[in-house]
């Protein structure tokens, strides 16, 4: 059973129609049983005329195949899309030397970055963290670690898909909006292990934007409680991802992302430095402090979190762009260390103009970029993948 999309003139809405026809009988293999697999021939690629890749619950990201699809067939691409293997066993004992990982090469030549067992563990993996169903997630993602950003969240998108459960583990919220466009916010939890898991799974959904939204350690005299950071670079004290990346490997946030986040902040006035962000995986590293201190004063880092290096890693890996919005809750080394009524003074004042800031920067990137912010620097020289028309 094969379903052949092509370029038939310049009918734009005709070409939609095949794309969304072949998106509808994925999703009716999927759930007769069959993973799906697309193969796209490629004429102006000298390297890689031909790619293919094999789809997991396509609606899970229909959106991002419908504009992948799009973009490949108006430039004449030929895609064809043909039943694949069956669905794979989530209970089956070889289920995990299926999906191993230790030495696949995500830079490999392919059309989808995952295969279709990888992503059904994810997508898995994700509603039973998240407690909501992975078509609500949206292409601009939020990550945090504190309830109070969910109900500011919530207060400002009162009609927000909300998690099915109370007790979920990392509960998400969506701002749902045409094409999956809108923004959805995670609270992840405190530390690089949940910050790796969680995006880990959510990669398989191909967002555009992953923002982390956090408080930090300022450790700079001329830095206030209150005033925001922007990440140019990371300092990798959370070994998570140290197999997987080597710490020698540069990671840098969006520039994109960063350009957005400074004119908010320099729009409302608002106090903030660009700098290296340390993030630990040690909740009390001021109780070691000569070899963190040593680190810091090394990398002229100018805050310390726990998540923001390893969101950032782990976007680089998997080719999302990503950026770091922190507030300085502390300033442990100045005498100001996180005490109870003063946090909750901070946090009272601060919650709200921290998710407005951060919404309006992902505003602006989709608005300035409707198909996705320019993602080139983070893709291996000869990797093309879906939307990697030039290679």
């Amino acid at each position: 059973m094969t379903q052949r999309l092509t370029i038939e003139g310049d009918d734009n809405q005709r070409l939609i129609a095949s794309i969304d026809a072949a998106c509808d009988w994925m999703e009716q293999a999927y759930a007769a049983g069959s993973y799906s697999k697309i193969t796209v021939l490629r004429q102006w690629s000298k390297h890689n005329p031909t790619i293919s890749g094999k789809m997991a619950r396509p609606s899970a990201y229909r959106w991002y195949l419908r504009r992948e699809l799009l973009r490949l067939a108006k430039k004449g691409a030929q895609i064809v899309v043909t039943r694949a293997q069956p669905r794979v066993d989530l209970n089956s004992p070889g289920l995990l030397q299926t999906i191993d990982e230790t030495n696949f090469d995500h830079t490999l030549k392919k059309a989808f970055l995952f295969g279709p067992e990888r992503a059904e563990l994810s997508i898995a993996r994700l509603e039973h963290y998240t407690s909501t169903p992975v078509e609500s997630f949206q292409r601009y993602v939020l990550l945090t670690n504190y309830q109070m950003h969910i109900n500011a969240f919530c207060e400002m998108f009162p009609e927000c898909h909300r998690p099915q459960r109370p007790d979920a583990q990392m509960p998400a919220y969506h701002q749902v909006a045409v094409d999956n466009s809108g923004i959805s916010i995670v609270n992840i939890g405190v530390g690089p292990s949940n910050a790796k898991t969680l995006t880990d799974h959510i990669a398989v959904l191909r967002p555009d934007a992953m923002l982390m939204v956090g408080h930090c350690a300022g450790v700079r005299n001329h830095q206030e409680i209150g005033d925001f950071v922007l990440a140019s670079g990371y300092m990798r004290d959370d070994h998570v991802l140290d197999q997987a990346l080597p710490r020698a490997v540069p990671i840098a946030p969006s520039f994109l992302l960063n350009r957005y986040l400074a004119k908010i902040l320099d729009t409302r006035r608002l106090p903030y430095r660009y700098g290296t962000v340390y993030t630990t995986a040690n909740r009390n590293w001021e109780l070691a402090l000569q070899q963190a201190l040593r680190d810091i004063k090394l990398s002229r880092s100018v805050a310390v979190d726990m998540e923001s290096a390893t969101v950032a890693a782990n976007g680089f890996r998997y080719r999302i762009p990503c950026a770091t919005l922190l507030c300085i809750s502390d300033k442990p080394l100045h005498g100001s260390p996180k005490l109870p009524e003063t946090a909750k003074s901070f946090y009272d004042k601060s919650k709200v103009q921290h998710l407005e800031i951060a919404c309006a920067a992902l505003d602006m990137a989709r608005h300035e970029y409707p198909d996705g912010i320019p993602n080139s620097d983070l893709r291996a020289m000869d990797e093309p993948l879906l939307g990697g028309l030039e290679a």
